[in-house]
């Protein structure tokens, strides 16, 4: 049994075409920019995406500055929870029997807040950091607050309380700054 040869393949016309090459791709949707100017070559790439458009072009010092809040986070959680009353007396220059369970509860939280830094640290997700950032920023501002109306309420003006507050507002100017920094479109090339 000979096998016959196959004809020889017809290439049809209108793919060699320009005009009815362009007209097929825009019927697949491909080729044209879409909503963020990406240009897809194929379907494929339009569905799965384009990968450098995830990846985070972080500022300067970002992780190093998330390992900071992670350990001073971490640092303070612990002290809190193993030594609340005199965590509370460095801070309020007073002791007060009472403010043993809320220490250790503040501790616990700022425990919460460290795994959430920790996370952080490790993530290449850029809406990760940037929430990781946000909570550390919320966390500032409110605790800045909070010991502001303390010490209003109180009538005392310790120093150490002086240099946490201060402190809270230089950490939270740093974080909203990498925040902000985080958040920017980039300049497309």
């Amino acid at each position: 049994m000979a096998s016959k040869p196959h004809p020889p393949l017809m290439k049809k016309h209108s793919q060699t075409d320009l005009i009815s090459r362009l007209k097929s791709r825009k019927i697949l949707g491909v080729g044209g920019e879409d909503d963020d100017g990406e240009v897809h070559r194929s379907k494929i790439s339009q569905m799965l995406g384009n990968e450098m458009k995830f990846a985070v072009r972080e500022p300067i010092g970002l992780r190093v500055w998330i390992l900071i809040s992670a350990v001073g986070f971490t640092v303070m959680a612990l002290m809190a929870l193993v030594f609340p009353n005199q965590l509370y007396e460095v801070v309020f220059e007073e002791e007060l029997p009472t403010t043993s369970i809320s220490v250790r509860l503040y501790g616990g939280a700022l425990l919460s807040l460290a795994l959430i830094m920790w996370n952080g640290l490790y993530t290449a997700e850029k809406i990760i950091i940037q929430w990781t950032l946000l909570s550390e920023a919320c966390y500032f501002a409110i605790q800045f607050l909070v010991t502001s109306i303390t010490l209003m309420e109180i009538g005392i003006l310790p120093s150490a309380a002086m240099i946490l507050l201060l402190s809270r507002v230089l950490f939270l100017a740093v974080t909203m700054a990498y925040y902000y920094h985080l958040g920017r479109k980039p300049k497309k090339i």
